[in-house]
């Protein structure tokens, strides 16, 4: 870990006075799908400047450094000028995906025990509804018109506060934040981030991917927009709603991208799958784009495909692998993953990932759902054997906000160290690479052996009728009865008669393959659920249920 004292805020106004004029912050407003768009921006002097009025407005709301801060903005100027207001107090934000629905974003809000809340209306409005998990707050902020709850007005705030501030000499092992997971595997833990941390990854995705500053950068996942600024990145923040990437319009994020000149991009796999269908049809390239970044589940590889035809000869597609607790871990390029892994994952090798990063120690250990409390190298598996993959260095975050048991599960000590488990199964290549096999409590352990979850989808995949899949376990663990659950192309969902034909292909498929052989039960759903994140992570827990009660 980074020694000694670090506020990662102190990259913007780094920025601000070497490139003041630099635009930091474009935002898009898209009309009638890409035909028309507009634009407005900021440069890093004015978000700058920004920040520091929003820091001190808030300070005279009576926050103050260490307070726990909600934070419900909309992507924006004001998001990302109120992320660096509160960095620089050394305030605590609270990031919560809104995507997940009321009833999940409380139960996250009673697990935090806040000092503050800056929000838009409609959040505030949900705190007075339900008031009961903000009752702790004592500073609340309306971003936009304040009705009749009380509080303070951002503006006025603004208005009222000087633009010069020295940010907090906050240590680098400091609470900079507190960023929920998307629960896509079980409920949302607050994963707490220190300024080290933040800084680390800063330095860590900046170096590997070789990103200069002045580039411009469309982030359709808001807090990695954060980061872009801070590598002094232009980030031109889309029109779309990012709770829902899946519903992106392909057509305006194409129009943004030439518009702008977009030369970096990170996504979801559904958003990607979106535009490159787009580019497809449309016979569109992106000559400016010099690389895009895809992280959230593994990439459809006629997703690479579609998109490494887009783009310009010395550009790639890269797909970085980690977790909210741990990123970046590791990370492979789409010509990579074509020439030399592709083949391999078709027929049930997993999903490569790459090699770790540069400062990650990354090892496979054996699997079990126990804690364990103290490293011991008797845990690792040989190279090529399937494990629990479990990783440490800087970026690696050390514990849950106030879950002392969720902690317990996830961290092992060593030392000085901790390792984090991700929770996800996979094996180390001849060649160094790693290969993810699926989520560990997707594993369904049958009385003749454990199935993984990514390795048998991807047999299943291969028919030409079949979008994606997904493997579940019925029954008790030990005596599972593996199920897939097919979600067909577009007009290939079958009727009851010709449902029998398509079972039956599905079945020859799983027949010809060891993975795969013992898997006779086929179901058909017309969509598969999906995280709230990315729209991408396929939703197996309640697919359990589901197929349990389907299943003859």
């Amino acid at each position: 870990m980074v020694q000694g004292n670090i506020n990662i805020a102190s990259h913007l106004p780094r920025m601000a006075a070497t490139a003041p004029n630099r635009r930091a912050v474009v935002v898009s407003s898209l009309h009638k799908s890409g035909e028309s768009v507009t634009y407005s921006s900021v440069t890093f002097a004015a978000l700058e400047a920004l920040s520091n009025r929003y820091a001190n407005g808030l300070s005279l709301a009576g926050m103050k450094r260490g307070n726990r801060v909600l934070l419900m903005v909309k992507p924006g100027f004001d998001f990302v000028a109120l992320v660096f207001a509160l960095f620089k107090m050394g305030a605590v934000p609270v990031m919560i995906d809104p995507g997940m629905g009321v009833g999940r974003m409380l139960e996250c809000i009673r697990q935090v025990d806040l000092h503050g809340f800056v929000g838009i209306p409609l959040a505030q409005l949900i705190r007075v509804l339900r008031p009961k998990p903000f009752a702790g707050v004592e500073q609340m902020v309306t971003v936009g018109r304040r009705w009749l709850w009380g509080g303070h007005a951002l503006d006025r705030l603004k208005r009222d506060a000087g633009h010069h501030l020295e940010p907090a000499d906050t240590a680098s092992d400091e609470v900079a934040a507190i960023l929920f997971t998307s629960g896509s595997t079980g409920p949302a833990k607050g994963v707490v981030y220190e300024h080290g941390m933040f800084d680390a990854q800063v330095s860590a995705i900046q170096g590997h991917y070789g990103i200069d500053p002045g580039e411009i950068d469309l982030p359709t996942f808001p807090l990695f927009a954060l980061f872009s600024v801070a590598m002094g990145m232009t980030i031109v923040i889309p029109d779309m709603d990012p709770s829902h990437p899946a519903k992106v319009d392909p057509a305006g994020i194409v129009r943004v991208i030439q518009d702008q000149k977009v030369t970096n991009t990170f996504g979801s796999p559904a958003v990607w799958t979106r535009v490159a269908a787009y580019c497809q049809t449309q016979n569109v390239t992106l000559p400016s784009l010099r690389r895009i970044l895809i992280a959230g589940a593994p990439v459809p590889y006629r997703v690479i495909e579609s998109l490494r035809r887009a783009l310009s000869e010395d550009a790639d597609i890269h797909t970085p692998y980690g977790a909210t607790e741990s990123l970046p871990v590791s990370s492979i390029s789409g010509s990579e993953l074509l020439h030399d892994c592709a083949a391999k994952s078709r027929t049930g090798a997993g999903t490569c990932v790459g090699r770790p990063m540069d400062d990650i120690d990354l090892r496979i250990i054996q699997i079990t759902d126990e804690p364990i409390e103290n490293w011991s190298d008797e845990l690792l598996v040989k190279d090529g054997q399937h494990g629990e993959i479990v990783v440490a260095g800087r970026v690696v975050t050390k514990a849950y906000f106030g879950l002392d048991d969720a902690t317990a599960l996830a961290k092992i000590h060593d030392g000085k160290r901790i390792w984090h488990r991700i929770g996800d199964i996979g094996y180390r290549d001849a060649d160094g690479r790693i290969w993810f096999c699926g989520r560990k409590s997707h594993r369904v352990e049958t009385e003749t052996g454990t199935l993984f979850s990514v390795p048998c989808e991807s047999v299943f995949n291969e028919h030409p009728d079949v979008t994606r899949s997904a493997l579940v376990g019925v029954g008790p663990r030990g005596r599972q009865r593996p199920v897939i659950v097919v979600e067909p192309k577009p007009g290939r969902m079958p009727s009851p008669s010709s449902g029998r034909a398509f079972r039956r292909e599905l079945q020859q498929l799983a027949r010809g393959n060891s993975l795969t052989h013992r898997i006779e039960d086929v179901l058909f759903l017309e969509s598969l659920p999906v995280d709230v994140r990315h729209n991408a992570k396929i939703n197996r827990e309640s697919l359990a249920g589901w197929a349990e009660r389907n299943v003859q």
